[in-house]
């Protein structure tokens, strides 16, 4: 397949040779591993091959040892060791977390150029990753869907990467309890992320914040917005959600396209909480790596993230799903929120004066009253 037939080589290891030499020349010395006087070790490319087809597919451990004629403990080290290496080597490299104003200020000009959403710095979700029962760990990991997962929660640029990651809490916990309880919850809360200042847009009298958007599973809060609830609501409030479902979406998207490539996610994942960590770990840094790699590409060549396969729009405005929306196989799952939200004054204020900013004559988008009013 290397040699004679690439789509073959894409589709079994969703890359192309050239990719996979790539990433083999990057993470080829941390899982090097020396012979030893009784038997030969796995090479660094036969390590590679074999993780990616794991997470390609979502096979067995087991089955993917007699494919490769390796032993069972083996393909489990393996994995392990390879989805770490991925971690530690790619995660600097194309997990690119903002930790200036400038880095804040150029996501929140994409927002605002690709989704038409001012002051936006981040799409956020939270999804549940589904594993085998733990030994001995109870109701921890038992969720809403009552499965086992833990719970991969994510925020994610205008073009489709994950900027932040918290991988690995207990499933039963709620996108909010998530979010509370992480290190990006814990440094947004204490003001410890260099967000900017709130700022005047043109034609708005309040200045606006920088926010992160969410869905009804998360708090709101000074910088994270989420919709009006309720389903008769005047029409400024049924523009802001419209405005803030369409630019929320592209996680939706990141999720569904890294789920559509790497199969792992459709099934149930038999490892142990620590190595499915590992393994979403890895697989969420190969989505960047592969989707950052696309833009390095002409547009023809955009394998891993064709246009088609993600969710746009027509000249009119109208939704066209993508085609990762066909197969509805995912067990990524969607959080729910449990308990109350008892927004502040000041976490109100500033959603209602995003939704009057969007039916002013200057923050409008042509087809947005179409739009509400078909929904």
């Amino acid at each position: 397949m290397r040699l004679f037939d690439h789509e073959s080589f894409y589709k079994y290891f969703r890359m192309t040779p050239s990719r996979f030499d790539h990433l083999l020349s990057l993470i080829g010395p941390c899982i090097t591993k020396e012979s030893t006087t009784f038997r030969n070790s796995v090479s660094p490319g036969e390590r590679l091959a074999i993780t990616l087809r794991y997470l390609a597919t979502g096979d067995s451990m087991q089955t993917i040892a007699f494919s490769y004629r390796v032993g069972h403990s083996t393909v489990c080290n393996i994995i392990k060791h390879t989805c770490t290496a991925i971690w530690n080597t790619l995660r600097p490299l194309y997990i690119r977390t903002p930790t200036t104003y400038s880095d804040w200020k150029e996501i929140s000009r994409e927002f605002n150029q690709y989704w038409n959403f001012p002051h936006c710095i981040g799409s956020i979700d939270g999804k549940h990753v589904v594993i085998q029962a733990p030994n001995g760990a109870g109701s921890l990991y038992y969720n809403y869907k009552h499965t086992h997962s833990i719970v991969l929660l994510a925020v994610c640029d205008a073009k489709y990467c994950f900027t932040l990651l918290n991988i690995g809490d207990y499933g039963s916990h709620s996108d909010g309890g998530v979010l509370r309880n992480s290190s990006f919850g814990r440094a947004l809360e204490s003001n410890q992320l260099s967000i900017p200042q709130p700022e005047h847009i043109q034609d708005c009298p309040q200045p606006l914040p920088y926010v992160f958007l969410g869905d009804a599973a998360f708090p709101l809060r000074e910088n994270i917005l989420r919709p009006y609830p309720g389903k008769y609501l005047p029409e400024p409030k049924k523009i802001f959600n419209y405005r803030l479902s369409r630019a929320r979406r592209v996680v939706e998207n990141a999720f569904g396209i890294m789920a559509s490539r790497f199969r792992i996610f459709r099934r149930t994942i038999i490892a142990s909480p620590e190595k499915a960590s590992l393994i979403t770990q890895a697989t969420c840094t190969l989505h960047n790596y592969l989707i950052i790699s696309d833009r390095q590409l002409s547009h023809q060549d955009h394998l891993y993230c064709p246009p088609n396969s993600i969710d746009h729009e027509d000249e009119r405005g109208n939704f066209v799903a993508g085609d990762w929306r066909a197969d509805e196989s995912s067990n990524l799952a969607d959080g729910i929120r449990l308990g109350g939200n008892r927004p502040s004054v000041s976490a109100l204020t500033n959603r209602d004066h995003f939704s009057t900013y969007f039916s002013s004559a200057t923050g409008r988008v042509a087809w947005q009253d179409a739009q509400v009013r078909l929904s």
